[in-house]
């Protein structure tokens, strides 16, 4: 199979001179082949190989392809297998599987060219946990069938709440017993099981089965009917538990420090009632759910159960019960100024839980002892407070006693300050009353005192204590003219009155332009200035310029002020509706009874979009109900518009935001369709915000492309629904997903399921016996219908063709074509007619367009009497 071209040489070859030899090679077998070739040079023998090889691909696949751990989320994941071909030649592949498990093999067959790789894409819906370990053979061109292992783990997204010291699962906290108003702490850690990362808000499940919201569990079951008749039931319960942090996000297997804060509060009665009874027992359920997981939202929506994990929260708020003796009111003996009288009180304290710390305020003329300390449960302990008045007269004052405990800061919940969080009174009751002095007369031994009687012999010793300040003029002197001289009387001037006291201060007036006259005599007073510190005339000049500059510029300040009010007035009442008249100017109110108001049916409150209070199960409730109430909304703005959608849309959404917006089922199944039928479900949003949000779908398989709008922007507490449309003409099991996106920004998966069937019909029965009518003459037709039915949801036309063989065909059929639609059926009647050699039996084939085949035998049952 090889031939030499080639002439030798007759004579020797000079050098730089060659010969050329042509090797051809023409295979006749699909073998490789080796050959020599002899060159003889002068006396040496060279041997040159030949090789002749038939072209031929080398195809190689992996043998082994592991997804990893996935998380159950209804998503598609997708793997890459290669095929390289190392050969020459192109070769060519074929992907077999039979299972379940892959959903999605592309492409299962095609040509791998030389020297290149070609991917597999392999899809695996992550909807049900379990292991995948699937096998599925790949045939490659000269080398048979190749096994390919595809390997995986599918693991639910576990949620756990772990103990901060023991590191074990914890099912319940219990912070015990609390006086109310103050606050206790408990940490625990949040640990996210799984191998994806997890955004996570907390809930407090306030109308859970087995709560408990203030209720006296050691009461009797009459106290406790009795009691619950007298709470308020609308009590906010994320006011007496604090979650701190209540949203976040876990990354793979973190654990994450979760504050839980109980502070128990009292409830409001209607009526008052003995603070001995006012004990409340709390058991909430605090629920750590994953983000968007809420199809149980809606009963007739309810899809895959949300990933969550249940806490339960116990704690028991107790009053401040002291009491004491000799009671609240306190009533000292009289006593003189300088005098003290004192009084033992007796604290005692009830509770039989919880110690109290005590701290007395001080109070005027009171003191106690000691001022501040601890009483265990169930103790007493002795004060003393002194009544030490300071002046004459009687006293009633109000001694308040701060009840000191932990409470939470709002600035950094992790830290618990001490403060005051109950305060008791006591009403202490004092008379102060002045000693009588008797003054005694001395005889003057002959220097005549200061003060003295009409004789000047007897002077009063211990008249009081003298004053320290010097005397000064009654202000009614100025009054009066007894003393005034007799050229100042009739002077009128507005000259001020200097007291008499004031020239040791200083020899000049406060103002230089100012005059002063003396108390009684009403001289002028003598005013001096000194040229070294007084201001000339051009400064005080300048300074009052000063002043009316800074004077005027507040005044055009107020004016413009004043300006901008009237035009704001003016614009708001000139127009058609306003005619200038103000709101009941000059109208006398109505007197309204509080009977004339209609009770009105409390609203349900709208969580804020930046409320920063946490979840409650009765909040998203109530939001979802008056968001449900309304009515649905269709073909809504695929783009936002105006400002304010543009605003909205544009939000980053927390957590707690992203967990009261609803979209789903997460899983659409379509269950049973047929192919080349067009089936419809509904995709429910629900905007439980206060905003917009825009809501974004990305379909690309080409059984949801009739799916729209694709866009759309949802309206503040509104619902609405996406028809997804699902259309196929191949027959299996089709499962697929498709995402979402929130705000150009949030991202959600959508599993969609459906088993497409054939078009098929289906008899009544196989076998169809025809019998005459009773009463009926010789030669009448048998007559016997068939039901024709259609169990898919799409319509199919149908053919009736007899199996005709040697013999005459005896039956008919009618209508012998037609359609049934879906879910109905079509009644068809066999007639037989009897004659001379005519076959009793007969065979029909039900042909359906596109779909199955069945055959129906007919039997004529004839009687001979």
């Amino acid at each position: 199979q090889f031939k030499l071209i080639v002439e030798n040489p007759e004579k020797p070859i000079a050098s730089g001179l060659q010969v050329k030899a042509v090797v051809e090679y023409t295979p006749k077998c699909s073998e490789d082949l080796q050959d020599k070739l002899t060159l003889l040079v002068d006396d040496d023998v060279v041997h040159i190989p030949l090789l002749g090889v038939i072209p031929y691909c080398d195809l190689e696949v992996e043998s082994e392809v592991n997804f990893g751990e996935m998380i159950a989320n209804n998503k598609l994941v997708t793997k890459e297998i290669s095929i390289s071909n190392r050969g020459t030649t192109s070769g060519v592949f074929r992907v077999l599987y039979d299972g379940v498990v892959l959903l999605n093999i592309k492409p299962a067959r095609g040509v791998v060219k030389p020297k290149s790789v070609r991917k597999i894409k392999v899809d695996i819906c992550t909807d049900v946990p379990g292991v995948i370990k699937e096998m599925m053979k790949v045939e490659l061109e000269s080398r048979g069938c190749t096994e390919v292992w595809i390997k995986g783990v599918v693991v639910e997204q576990v949620l756990k709440v772990l103990g901060v010291s023991c590191g074990k699962v914890l099912k319940c906290v219990n912070f015990g017993p609390l006086y109310f108003g103050t606050s206790k702490t408990e940490k625990v850690h949040l640990y996210n099981e799984s191998p994806e990362s997890m955004d996570w808000v907390a809930v407090l499940e306030d109308n859970a089965i087995g709560g408990e919201m203030g209720t006296d569990l050691q009461g009797s079951t009459d106290a406790v009917l009795h009691d619950l008749s007298l709470k308020n039931k609308d009590v906010d319960v994320s006011t007496l538990i604090l979650c701190i942090p209540n949203q976040g996000t876990l990354q793979p297997y973190e654990k994450s420090v979760i504050t839980l804060c109980f502070s128990p509060e009292k409830f409001e009665r209607d009526f008052e009632v003995n603070d001995t009874s006012l004990i409340q027992d709390y058991v909430l359920f605090l629920r750590f759910e994953t983000v968007g997981k809420r199809d149980g939202c809606l009963q007739n929506l309810s899809g895959s159960h949300s990933r969550h994990v249940d806490l339960a929260l116990m704690g028991s708020g107790f009053p401040v019960i002291l009491t004491f003796k000799p009671g609240t009111v306190i009533n000292f003996k009289d006593c003189y100024l300088g005098e003290q009288a004192q009084v033992v009180c007796t604290m005692k304290n009830e509770s039989e839980f919880l110690p109290v710390t005590f701290s007395f305020r001080k109070t005027a003329h009171f003191s106690v002892s000691p001022e501040r300390g601890k009483l265990k449960k169930k103790s007493e302990k002795e004060v003393m407070i002194s009544f030490s008045p300071r002046q004459i007269g009687t006293f009633e004052m109000k001694q308040i006693i701060d009840i000191i405990g932990t409470g939470v800061d709002k600035n950094n919940v992790d830290v618990l300050k001490t403060k005051s969080f109950h305060q008791i009174y006591l009403t202490l009751l004092g008379v102060c009353k002045s000693k009588r002095t008797s003054i005694v007369f001395t005889i003057n031994p002959g220097l005549t005192p200061l003060i003295s009687n009409a004789t000047g012999q007897f002077v009063v010793r211990g008249t009081g204590q003298l004053s320290d300040t010097a005397p000064v003029a009654i202000l009614k002197s100025t009054q009066t003219q007894i003393h005034t001289h007799r050229k100042n009387r009739n002077c009128k001037d507005e000259a001020l009155i200097a007291f008499p006291n004031d020239r040791a201060a200083s020899l000049r007036p406060s103002e230089w332009n100012k005059k002063y006259r003396t108390i009684f005599t009403k001289t002028e007073r003598y005013n001096y200035v000194d040229p070294e510190f007084a201001y000339t005339d051009s400064e005080r000049l300048l300074r009052e310029e000063n002043k009316k500059h800074y004077i005027d510029f507040i005044c055009s300040l107020r004016q413009r002020r004043l300006e901008k009010e009237a035009a704001r007035q003016f614009y708001t009442y000139n127009n058609s509706v306003s005619i200038g008249i103000k709101p009941a100017e000059g109208l006398k109110s109505p007197n309204i009874s509080i009977t004339d108001f209609p009770k009105e049916e409390p609203q349900p409150k709208i969580l804020p979009l930046d409320d920063n209070c946490m979840l409650t199960s009765r909040k998203l409730a109530a939001i979802v109900s008056k968001t449900t109430n309304k009515g649905v909304w269709s073909w809504l703005s695929p783009m936002p518009s105006s400002t304010q959608e543009k605003e909205d849309c544009s939000r980053t959404l927390t957590h707690k935001q992203l967990h009261q917006i609803f979209i789903g089922p997460s899983t659409i199944d379509f269950g049973d369709v047929c192919v080349y039928s067009t089936t419809t479900k509904e995709l429910h949003i629900i905007n439980n915000l206060s905003v917009h949000i825009w809501i974004q779908i990305e379909i690309e398989v080409a059984e949801l492309q009739e799916t729209s709008p694709l866009s759309q922007v949802v309206p503040p507490l509104t619902k609405t629904h996406i028809p997804v449309v699902f259309e196929t003409t191949t027959v299996g099991m089709f499962k697929t997903s498709f995402s979402y996106k929130i705000n150009n920004q949030h991202i959600g998966h959508v599993l969609v399921i459906a088993h497409a069937m054939p078009i098929e019909l289906q008899l009544s029965t196989r076998e169809l016996i025809l019998s005459p009518v009773p009463g009926c003459l010789a030669g009448t037709e048998f007559r016997r219908t068939v039901r024709v039915c259609n169990p898919r949801n799409h319509a199919a036309g149908f053919t009736w063709r007899p199996v005709t063989g040697d013999r005459k065909f005896a039956f008919t059929i009618k209508p012998a074509r037609g359609f049934v639609e879906a879910y109905s059926d079509v009644e068809c009647e066999v007639v037989w007619r009897p004659g001379f050699n005519t076959p009793e039996t007969g065979q029909f084939t039900l042909c359906v367009r596109r779909g199955n085949s069945i055959n129906l035998k007919c039997f004529a049952k004839v009687t001979i009497h």
